[in-house]
């Protein structure tokens, strides 16, 4: 017994099925889709645990007013000028830094619970899991400066030098945080937890404590300002501090510039092989 459909009998003829084109994974368009949903994924995950919020906002905002309550009025009457526009900067930087440890110590629970070798069979860009997660550090730095700037701005941090120097001032913690999340990166993928810990903590104790974000260069013994004057956080602090309060920018600001395209060219490969070996091997 032969069935014969209403559209037969009415001879309808149906439109062919639209032929669809894989992408490669290798294609430009793949990779910044890709980038963009382990952004996401990685964003969700940090939204979701507590420990990291009060990482990204609940301590930078306490540590800020501890340094204004504690030492902002002893600052301002020896240097003359208010130390709010050292203590924002500074405060911006150190919380940049000390969330792209956490970021690095969370590659290495992703690469120990076996999740980045499973990215890796799926069909997704090789390259999306690094640039994935060095955006999502990206946009957890660009909201840790808002809301530092927010509880500046409750103590006095004003944006004396106009929009365009505010936008220029926000962009430069994340610059910086972009830089070192690298140089985090490419340690993670050659060191164990404890060590990369102990080497990022040296390194930002370091910086933390000598630069101008408490005081100005020459308030420092003569044989260490050019040191400190030159340091990373010290031109990122005082390119941010020209910026609000006035004073110089260019030469700070590109000396800023160039500690981070130094931190990229110098660990971006390290990085890149490191997490490589990571996927493939677990190791």
């Amino acid at each position: 017994m032969t069935v014969t459909t209403e559209s037969e009998e009415k001879g309808t003829e149906f439109a062919p099925l639209p032929t669809v084109t894989p992408r490669s994974e290798q294609a430009i368009g793949t990779w910044a889709q890709h980038s963009l949903l382990q952004c996401k994924r990685l964003l969700m995950g940090w939204l979701r645990d507590p420990a990291t919020t009060i990482q990204t906002l609940v301590y930078p905002a306490l540590t800020l007013l501890m340094f204004d309550v504690v030492l902002g009025g002893t600052i301002t009457r020896n240097t003359g000028m208010d130390a709010i526009y050292g203590q924002v900067p500074l405060i911006t930087l150190v919380a940049a830094m000390s969330g792209a440890v956490v970021s690095a110590l969370g590659f290495k629970v992703e690469k120990a619970t076996g999740l980045l070798s499973r990215f890796w069979t799926m069909p997704m860009n090789r390259a999306a899991s690094l640039t994935g997660r060095l955006l999502a550090e990206a946009v957890r730095v660009l909201i840790t400066t808002l809301f530092v700037i927010a509880v500046g701005m409750a103590l006095g941090f004003r944006f004396g030098q106009g929009p365009l120097a505010a936008v220029a001032l926000i962009c430069i913690p994340v610059l910086f945080g972009i830089g070192f999340a690298v140089l985090c990166t490419a340690l993670a993928t050659l060191t164990e937890g404890v060590l990369l810990v102990s080497l990022i903590t040296i390194v930002n104790t370091l910086l933390m404590f000598f630069n101008t974000g408490f005081v100005p260069v020459f308030a420092y013994p003569t044989w260490l300002q050019d040191v400190v004057g030159n340091q990373p956080m010290s031109t990122a602090i005082d390119a941010m501090r020209g910026l609000s309060y006035g004073g110089p920018v260019a030469e700070p600001l590109l000396k800023t510039i160039a500690w981070t395209v130094g931190m990229v060219a110098v660990f971006a490969y390290p990085a890149i092989r490191g997490y490589r070996r990571a996927a493939e091997t677990g190791a």
